[in-house]
């Protein structure tokens, strides 16, 4: 499994809840670019509509090499293939609850692109102030033993 692109910025802002595995309807030129790696998830969400889940916001750069008529867009909406099952329980949580849909990474499983997206709950800024607090602390940690030899 070779990770493509991750959306770092998503466990900094939201607790992750629950994650699905989902494929992602693709042009032949945009699957050609994420194989150069020129993709950005920073400020893609994901949404439900008419029972289809689609990412939007998400900059697939134009492969250099392809038909620059094919794709205008570089940052359209890419519909997401999940199971009905899933999409109801994305929906029931989304709709009651307060959740929301965020993309955490995009991978080659084999020949084929997948997308994780997880439900996740915003975070308040004291819950950012902690969880910086707890990256220090884990960092000073790590310092230190590597600086006592163990």
């Amino acid at each position: 499994m070779k990770i493509i692109a991750t959306n770092k910025s998503a466990s900094f802002e939201y607790f992750i809840e629950d994650k699905y595995e989902a494929g992602i309807v693709l042009e032949g030129n945009e699957v050609k670019s994420l194989r150069a790696g020129n993709v950005n998830m920073n400020d893609s969400f994901c949404f439900v509509r008419d029972g289809e889940v689609s990412v939007k916001n998400m900059h697939i750069a134009l492969f250099d090499k392809s038909d620059a008529f094919s794709t205008k867009d570089t940052r359209r909406d890419r519909k997401l293939l999940l199971h009905n099952s899933e999409i109801a329980k994305i929906v029931g949580k989304i709709n009651r609850q307060g959740y929301t849909l965020v993309p955490l990474k995009m991978y080659f499983k084999g020949s084929l692109i997948k997308m994780e997206i997880a439900l996740c709950k915003g975070k308040h800024t004291f819950d950012k102030k902690q969880s910086i607090a707890e990256r220090d602390i884990k960092r000073s940690l790590d310092r230190d033993i590597k600086n006592a030899g163990f």
